[in-house]
């Protein structure tokens, strides 16, 4: 299963889920914050928003999101949520592909300079 949570500048994330045919994640993002614009190779994701209100922008189309929403990002779809509400946004992230490692994260845009 491989549980853990790691940090990061606009919040955190928790793997509650990883095995070989996808990941689960607990994302955590601040309000105001946002993890970078990117996409990727290899995986898709979609996206049970939990808590907050989100502002997702998907291949340059921004649509807001609240408790019970869903989202679905393709392969190689830009993706960016952010947290515009005043409490943490919190959002069931679920990973398939072929390879779920963070390393397959290709950042087009950063606020934290991670580009």
């Amino acid at each position: 299963m491989n549980n853990y949570k790691e940090q990061r500048p606009w919040g955190e994330f928790e793997n509650i889920l990883d095995v070989e045919y996808c990941k689960v994640k607990v994302i955590t993002i601040k309000p105001g914050q946002a993890p970078s614009y990117q996409y990727h190779f290899k995986r898709s994701e979609v996206y049970v928003f939990i808590q907050g209100k989100a502002l997702v922008c998907l291949d340059g189309v921004e649509r807001e999101y609240g408790v019970g929403d869903t989202v679905i990002v393709p392969v190689l779809a830009k993706h960016k949520v952010t947290n515009i509400g005043d409490v943490d946004l919190l959002f069931i992230e679920v990973q398939h592909g072929e390879y779920f490692g963070e390393d397959d994260i290709v950042r087009v845009n950063d606020g934290y300079g991670r580009v």
